[in-house]
């Protein structure tokens, strides 16, 4: 007889928890909520409405198979699974969600509440926000100035984490870098990364490294000049560029060349470029 809905199945720990299979190894049993005022899937969906709701509530919220496997490939644990009954059907699904030390089952349609993906895998953790570090001083960064779209957030934060630069600083203005929309942008990056963010220009003091910066004034080319080893890059405003007070403080100021006659890349698309031809000068002189 099945159990009912809304309750945890039978032999199963009362909030989720770990049973033992046949074989005794330990296996994360799955909580059943049919009900759409559970606390933590209200404190879920606040989340999807307001992207920096994330530093009020301590909280994140990590939809989709990619960045759930992304998190477990980083030897990072999170706090709770929740899974929809379709994707709990789906052996390698499940296991995924069993990493978590609970794990709560729901119908899909309410787990669509949850969901801004078109297509969801139905299946997402929840884990705390992670401290605040402190800035590393001489740790390769990207700083971001005022960069304001999600998805360009995110291209950044993978490119940061693709070529070598191990933290990236948001200066206040940026785009919430922990935002659901960044999250899924950034497909994972977020998890080797070192992320500090709400700064002040004057933050930036305690970097110990070279700012570098891009101007379509400059005549130093990218690709042509040497770039300091190991630096800061600053990347700014979509449609402002980076401040002027901010430029200033660069030591060195470059122009990626175009040839094609476009005014200026994506600020996404310049931070791969810039990012790259960083890490193949470094690579070339070792």
């Amino acid at each position: 007889m099945s159990p009912p809905r809304g309750r945890p199945e039978e032999g199963s720990p009362p909030l989720g928890g770990t049973a033992r299979s046949a074989k005794g190894a330990p296996v994360t049993e799955a909580q059943l909520i049919s009900s759409r005022d559970n606390p933590l899937l209200v404190r879920l969906r606040k989340l999807l409405r307001d992207p920096a709701g994330y530093r009020r509530a301590g909280e994140l919220w990590l939809e989709g198979e990619q960045l759930c496997s992304a998190l477990r490939q980083h030897g990072q644990r999170p706090a709770q699974a929740v899974v929809a009954e379709s994707a709990w059907a789906q052996p390698a699904l499940r296991a995924l969600a069993q990493w978590a030390p609970r794990v709560m089952r729901v119908p899909d349609a309410l787990f669509d509440s949850l969901s801004a993906l078109p297509s969801p895998a139905r299946l997402g953790f929840v884990l705390p926000l992670p401290p605040a570090p402190s800035i590393a001083p001489r740790l390769p960064s990207v700083v971001l100035d005022r960069v304001q779209d999600a998805g360009n957030v995110g291209s950044i934060l993978r490119s940061a984490a693709a070529f070598g630069f191990g933290q990236v600083l948001a200066l206040q203005g940026t785009a919430a870098l922990w935002s659901p929309k960044v999250l899924r942008a950034a497909m994972g990056a977020h998890f080797g990364l070192r992320l500090v963010e709400g700064l002040q220009p004057f933050d930036l003091a305690a970097l110990e490294l070279p700012l570098v910066g891009t101007s379509l004034a400059s005549d130093a080319l990218l690709g042509l000049a040497p770039i300091p080893q190991p630096c800061a890059w600053l990347l700014g405003h979509e449609g402002q560029g980076v401040a002027p007070a901010l430029l200033a403080r660069c030591s060195q100021v470059l122009r990626i060349p175009q040839p094609g006659g476009e005014e200026s890349l994506n600020v996404a698309a310049a931070a791969a470029v810039c990012l790259y031809e960083s890490t193949r000068q470094q690579r070339a002189a070792q």
